[in-house]
């Protein structure tokens, strides 16, 4: 129901530009619509109605309204604000969100805005800037409500009655001694059925979960997919201090990223990848990885260039020769798929690599002999030739073997050496494939054919 009102809504911003009526516009852009629906208008509106779209959104709003943006379509708007503008517009988010909008900056912006805020915040920021964006640390938002252990229920109430508000996802407050060190949780649960005079140390979880501040951001996700978090502590692993807190908001935007790096990343696009980006960057960006697919494409012709008399003198060869590359193209995608995820949801270690790639190469051998009495039969009826059709079955067993074996150990090869399999797998897989392909079915050919 909601989304049918949001499209309605996007229409109507649709009909006002055409017709040159902004007031309704205006008027859904600064408080009709959620942040994150302006957010999705912007990133699906082309440059030049993007643009216009932004000078409509009130200042006030901008910020909150950045924090939803792709890092891309939020660094178009953010070149064009001068400091004063910047410090105007981030003043209300949380320190993790202006962290991430300030790692898009240059070095000399980011110490302007950084110089303009209080000591307190300042302090905040600086803590994030310090890790990655995708470790724990880079994840995490220090906008804590600490206790110590010593005092009682009842002062514990007195001073969360001084807070305005509690942060967002607030489950528990952290317990920690004067020098920081986290100490453990108390759950808000717990705190409110508790007798006034009991101390905190009392009633306070030990046996909780905690975040070392260098965690990648994906074990992290995993973490609070296995065990159900709503947040969890970051601390510094050396000292056991308490930095900062991670909420299940985080994690979602962690693991909705991995899922577009996963699959913008084996059409070697971007994370990033602004759908109406232009022309020219486009072109740029896509033309990196069409020159990778050419060299590859060489290598394959290279390969069918070595048997050209074969192929000259019995045509069918030619007609034949794409299914056996194409099979094993498609049956290498479907392993490498599988353990590209397997990786990145951790299920894959080096205790269980030997099985599953015994089962794959089984799975790849069972399914060869299966498509290759098919084809076989095909295409002895085909081209009346009994040779051929032993041929290609020989060379699809023989390639999907090799598929099978690519797939499973290119991935695991990749992450070893650090490269991710999910933005360079396909491509080598492809090549392998195809090679082995050709090379099976034309080097047969030539044995035993001519």
């Amino acid at each position: 129901m909601r989304e049918q009102e949001t499209q309605q809504h996007f229409q109507a911003v649709t009909e006002s530009l055409e017709s040159g009526s902004t007031m309704q516009t205006r008027y859904l852009l600064n408080g009709a619509l959620p942040a994150q629906d302006v957010a999705r208008l912007l990133e699906s509106s082309p440059p030049k109605e993007r643009n216009l779209l932004w000078e409509l959104i009130e200042q006030k709003n901008e910020g909150e309204i950045l924090q939803y943006l792709s890092e891309e379509v939020s660094a178009q708007f953010l070149r064009k604000m001068d400091t004063e503008e910047l410090v105007a517009v981030t003043e209300q988010l949380e320190s993790d969100d202006l962290a991430d909008i300030l790692q898009n900056l240059p070095e000399t912006v980011v110490t302007e805005v950084l110089s303009s805020m209080t000591a307190q915040n300042r302090q905040r920021v600086e803590a994030l800037l310090n890790y990655p964006e995708d470790s724990a640390g880079g994840l995490m938002n220090t906008d804590t409500i600490t206790v110590r252990p010593n005092i009682t229920v009842d002062i514990a109430f007195r001073f969360l009655r001084r807070h305005d508000s509690l942060p967002d996802m607030t489950d528990n407050l952290l317990v920690v001694s004067r020098s920081d060190r986290f100490l453990g949780t108390l759950p808000l649960t717990k705190l409110l059925v508790a007798d006034p005079n009991m101390s905190i140390r009392e009633i306070m979880d030990t046996e909780t979960t905690i975040i070392n501040a260098s965690a990648p951001a994906d074990e992290v996700a995993q973490l609070f997919e296995k065990l159900d978090l709503v947040s969890a502590p970051v601390i510094e692993e050396s000292t056991g201090k308490l930095l900062g807190r991670i909420t299940i908001d985080d994690v979602v935007d962690v693991i909705r990223d991995q899922a577009e790096h996963s699959m913008l990343s084996m059409a070697g696009l971007d994370d990033d990848e602004d759908t109406f980006a232009p022309i020219l960057q486009t072109s740029k960006r896509r033309a990196v990885w069409l020159g990778i697919n050419l060299i590859t494409a060489f290598i394959a012709s290279y390969v069918i260039g070595l048997f050209q008399t074969t192929i000259d003198q019995i045509v069918a060869l030619a007609i034949l020769m794409p299914i056996v590359a194409s099979m094993g193209g498609i049956a290498g995608s479907q392993v490498l798929t599988l353990v590209i995820r397997g990786i990145a949801v951790g299920h894959i270690s080096s205790s269980n690599t030997r099985w599953l790639l015994n089962r794959e190469i089984v799975v790849g051998l069972i399914n060869g002999v299966v498509w290759a009495f098919i084809v076989a039969v095909l295409t002895s009826f085909w081209f009346d030739d009994i040779r051929i059709a032993y041929i290609i079955a020989l060379a699809l067993i023989i390639n999907l073997f090799f598929a099978a074996l690519a797939g499973t150990l290119l991935p695991i090869t990749l992450k070893y050496f650090g490269i991710d399999p999910a933005l360079a797998g396909s491509v080598i897989l492809t090549t392998i494939t195809d090679v082995i392909g050709f090379l099976a079915f034309l080097g047969l050919a030539s044995a035993f054919l001519l």
